[in-house]
């Protein structure tokens, strides 16, 4: 699964990720599968936890905190069981669906079929497919694997990028448990790297700042952090981090190997156009780093 996983071949795959990744991203911030929820009874949060984990059944909370990792348990128990007395799974995997329709039609128009967007649902579908044959170890991917495919291209692409998602998400999990990471702390760490502001990954994962701060304690007796008056990674800490990065990415890179690098390159050039178009709707912040990219 692993053969050719050099770092030129690793960074492709990474980019790739990258780029495709605020178009799936937007279900988790669409207005429009808010509303979905809603007609569901439950709110945008209870939403997210339901729809995201419907392709397993009606999940315990257990089994969700172990396969989404790093929210707090207290959130995701309050809300499942719950959200299946509301509706069943496979409603809200509807309402994900339709929601994330109705943002796309929203935001892209007329280019939802245009030929860019046919051509880019195949060269996604493509890779997503080459995963299938490799579910083990890897349980939000394989459910979802297991959905129907969408007909028309614009939800082909999104559907295709779920699952290149929950596939690399599966293979990150595995990296943060056997560097002996807990949720909490995998986000720490994360946030000690620069890349996302800490009170973000710490609310959004509704996270306690007492919680927050012992975590810190810990993993600066652990040595993955500074000592200093700022959240930083130590000198060990970016080394274990950056493993766990080459980790993820060396996991995740079987369905770009087999596209092989014209056909991502391609694939990058035809999705950013309607990645940026969403991430300035939806995803603000991830604006930069896709027009960086576009360069």
């Amino acid at each position: 699964m692993t053969h050719g996983t050099n770092r030129d071949s690793l960074a492709l795959a990474r980019e790739t990720w990258r780029t495709l990744e605020p178009y799936h991203g937007a279900v988790y911030f669409s207005p429009e599968a808010a509303a979905r929820y809603a007609e569901l009874g439950v709110d945008r949060r209870t939403g997210y936890f339901a729809s995201r984990s419907a392709a397993l059944g009606a999940a315990s909370a257990d089994l969700v905190i172990a396969t989404f990792y790093n929210f707090n348990p207290q959130l995701v128990r309050r809300a499942v069981p719950a959200a299946w007395e509301a509706a069943t799974p496979q409603r809200f995997a509807a309402a994900r669906l339709a929601g994330i329709d109705a943002t796309l039609r929203r935001v892209l128009g007329q280019e939802i079929a245009s030929p860019e967007m046919v051509r880019a649902a195949e060269l996604a579908r493509a890779a997503a497919e080459s995963a299938v044959g490799h579910p083990q170890g890897r349980p939000l991917f394989a459910a979802h694997a297991a959905l129907p495919w969408p007909t028309a291209p614009h939800l082909v692409l999104w559907h295709a990028q779920t699952l290149l998602r929950e596939f690399r998400g599966d293979g990150h999990v595995g990296a943060l448990l056997t560097a002996g990471l807990s949720g909490i702390e995998s986000l720490v760490t994360h946030a000690a790297a620069g890349d996302v502001d800490a009170g973000v990954l710490r609310d959004s994962r509704a996270w306690s700042p007492q919680q927050w701060d012992e975590a810190v304690r810990r993993l600066r007796e652990e040595g993955w952090l500074d000592d200093g008056p700022h959240l930083a990674l130590s000198e060990d800490g970016t080394r274990r981090r950056a493993e766990i990065e080459h980790t993820t990415d060396r996991l995740a890179a079987l369905p770009y190997l087999t596209l092989g690098p014209a056909a991502c390159a391609e694939l990058c050039s035809l999705a950013r156009p309607f990645s940026l178009a969403v991430a300035k709707e939806v995803l603000p912040w991830a604006v930069a780093r896709l027009s960086a990219g576009s360069a």
